[in-house]
């Protein structure tokens, strides 16, 4: 059931697990979904070795959808009117995040209710890794 703004106020979070010991099969399956075969993504060898990280990493987007259904598994289906995130930090293979959604506002626009969101996700140090909003129309 979609949410009502009169279950929402200011202040009020929303949080969930959205990845629980990411996979690199994962990462791999993102890659070939998205057609990004980036080999910081996806060649161990040169992501260690060339580029200097301590491994492989997964792509933003795909953080951005994982926290993106986080979302929409809280508002509804189709429900979202806006979504831009930043990505702060990498998330590496057997990262666990948790992503939060914090209602910012509550407002009316041309006759419809919304509501404003401050988004983020953190891995399992508590470093953040996402960082952004989102505005959802609201019963």
């Amino acid at each position: 059931m979609p949410l009502s703004a009169s279950q929402l106020q200011p202040g009020q979070t929303h949080t969930a697990r959205i990845v629980e010991d990411l996979k690199r099969t994962q990462i791999v399956q993102y890659a070939g979904a998205s057609g990004d075969y980036n080999p910081l993504h996806t060649d161990e060898i040169y992501t260690t070795q060339v580029a200097k990280y301590p491994s492989v990493f997964a792509h933003g987007m795909l953080t951005m959808g994982m926290t993106g259904r986080m979302l929409t598994d809280w508002v509804g289906d189709a429900r979202l009117t806006k979504y831009g995130v930043r990505f702060t930090s990498q998330v590496f293979p057997g990262d666990t995040l948790d992503a939060t959604a914090t209602v910012k506002n509550i407002v009316e626009r041309d006759g419809q209710k919304l509501v404003e969101l401050d988004v983020k996700t953190v891995n399992q140090e508590g470093v953040e890794v996402l960082s952004g909003y989102a505005e959802a129309r609201v019963d």
